[in-house]
Parts: structure tokens; C-alpha cells; sequence
């Protein structure tokens, strides 16, 4: 069942991310699931990853030997998934848009699972009311996302970070890993966003850049090269490493001020071997404990 606290924020009891099961009124950080993938163009599932992620976070430690640090020391309620209406995209971003509101009005982070990466605009446009116009956004990626309609849709998966650079202003957008998209995206990138083809290059001079800001960081784990990660929706070869992903997040986390993220497009069924699903958890619990 769903319960809503004094601040308006939805939990439900149901399985949590291990460690992750502070009281809302408690935590620093909310963690909460958008099991949304409507919008997703080539393979579905998506939606399935906040569940499969609470399950196997189980056979993790709690330990990250990494930071020397233990995610049982942090205090993060994990609130369970959105109820959303599947199909219904506008309303599901509302939804989640009203959630992570909450979240930040409680002076706590919102961290989303999701779910497809369109879920990323909901979350973001509560944190840019919340935190205006000096928010900045990280997005790691295989995928440019820029585009202006997919489908003649203006909100899917493939034109979230155009929709969230349209909201931000130019250049207040930090691209990292993009390897795929149409010419146009990377034309449009040129002059709207700062992309970074590839890999990860240059990630170190935009932490020092951003030092002072508030930050929304979005990971979207299609960033990883599918010979590590095949279980995502449009898996696109030439990807960087785990060891590589892993060491960003933590720099990402541990160094700015964050206000807000997500870690969206495992897609669980696509890897019946489950490692794209443990390497999800562990990115995961490694994010939760640099904040």
C-alpha cells in the first residue's frame, strides 16, 4: 500500500534496496522507482528495472571497498515505485514531477530508477523550480537524445535532453559518452549543449566547472559497452568500461552538489545472466554512497 507523509511524499511498503530503509522523514536521500517505457522505440522493459534492481541488490555487500565506506552509514529511504498510468506519457511525468517536488521541498535528493530515460524531464523540471536558472545538468549516455520529435512525438526516450536544454538555456548541459544520433543532434549540440563524443574525456574539468552549482546528474547505463551491459533497450557498441563508469559516478557524486539524479534503461529481460542487473545495483550503491 501507498502511504503520503506531511510533505507529500509517496511511499510504499514493498522490498527495498538493500540499506536503503531509513523512515522518509529521516533520510537525506528519497530513492524511488519510474516504471515507465512507453515511449521506448526499438526493445521494451525497462519499466521492470526498479523491482529487478531491489531483488538483486541482495546479493550485494553494503561495503564498497572503492570509497571505504558503507551504504548502511547513509541515510536513504528507498519509497518504493510511482504508480503509473503506462501509455499516458504526460500524466506519468506529472506524477513524477509532483514526487521528486516533494522530495526537494523536504530539503532531501531525489534519486529515480527508472524506467526509460524520457522519466529524466519529470524529475528535472521539479528540480529547475525548485533551484531555477543556475541548475545544471551531467547526462552519460551512448545516445545524443537530442532529437526535436521521434515519430512526430516532441516527448519520447530519443528528445529528453533536448526538452531538458530547451528548459535550462544553452550550454547548461554537460554531455558525456554519446557515440550515436542523427547528424542534426550533434549539429544542434554544437551550439545548445557541451558534448563530449565517445568516452568520458574532459568529465574532470567539468566537475571543477560546476563546483558551486546545483547539479542534476542523469545516468543512462546504455553508456556502458554492451559486451558489459546487454541488458538495455538500444544497446550501441563502443561503450566505456564499468571500472571507467564506475569512477565517474563517484567523482560526480561525491564532488558536486547534487540535487538531484537518476540511473535509468536497464532493461532486466533483455539479460536473462543478470549481470547488466548487478552492475546496475553496484553503480548504484556506489552513487548513494558518494552523496
Amino acid at each position: 500500500m501507498s502511504e503520503i507523509n506531511e510533505q507529500g511524499i509517496i511511499n510504499q511498503s514493498a522490498l527495498k534496496f538493500i540499506a536503503c530503509e531509513k523512515p522518509v522523514e529521516e533520510a537525506d536521500i528519497c530513492l524511488f522507482g519510474a516504471p515507465f517505457d512507453s515511449t521506448a522505440s526499438f526493445r521494451p522493459g525497462s519499466r521492470f528495472a526498479p523491482q529487478a534492481m531491489r531483488q538483486d541488490s541482495w546479493a550485494l555487500e553494503t561495503y564498497s571497498p572503492y570509497q571505504d565506506d558503507d551504504l548502511e552509514n547513509k541515510k536513504v529511504c528507498d519509497c518504493g515505485d510511482l504508480e503509473l498510468p503506462l501509455g499516458e506519457t504526460e500524466a506519468a511525468l506529472a506524477k513524477i514531477k509532483d514526487q521528486a517536488a516533494a522530495v526537494c521541498d523536504a530539503g532531501k535528493i531525489p534519486f529515480m530508477i527508472g524506467g526509460e530515460h524520457l522519466v529524466t524531464y519529470g524529475a528535472l523540471e521539479a528540480c529547475y523550480e525548485k533551484f531555477g536558472v543556475n541548475l545544471r545538468l551531467i547526462h552519460i549516455d551512448a545516445h545524443t537524445d537530442l532529437r526535436d520529435e521521434l515519430f512526430g512525438v516532441k516527448l519520447s526516450h530519443a528528445t529528453v535532453i533536448r526538452r531538458c536544454a530547451e528548459m535550462l538555456g544553452d550550454k547548461k548541459v554537460y554531455q558525456f559518452g554519446i557515440r550515436s544520433g542523427e547528424k542534426q543532434e550533434f549539429e544542434w549540440a554544437e551550439e545548445h549543449t557541451t558534448l563530449h563524443k565517445f568516452d568520458l574525456e574532459g568529465l574532470e574539468k567539468t566537475v571543477e566547472r560546476l563546483r558551486g552549482y546545483p547539479v542534476y546528474f542523469t545516468l543512462d547505463l546504455d553508456a556502458l559497452d554492451p559486451s558489459v551491459f546487454p541488458g538495455t533497450g538500444t544497446p550501441e557498441p563502443g561503450g566505456v568500461s564499468y571500472a571507467e563508469l564506475q569512477k565517474a559516478v563517484i567523482k560526480i557524486c561525491g564532488e558536486l552538489n547534487i540535487v538531484g539524479c537518476d540511473i535509468v534503461e536497464l532493461a532486466p529481460g533483455l539479460d536473462q545472466s543478470g549481470a547488466s542487473t548487478a552492475a546496475a545495483c553496484k553503480i548504484l550503491r556506489e552513487m548513494l554512497i558518494a552523496l
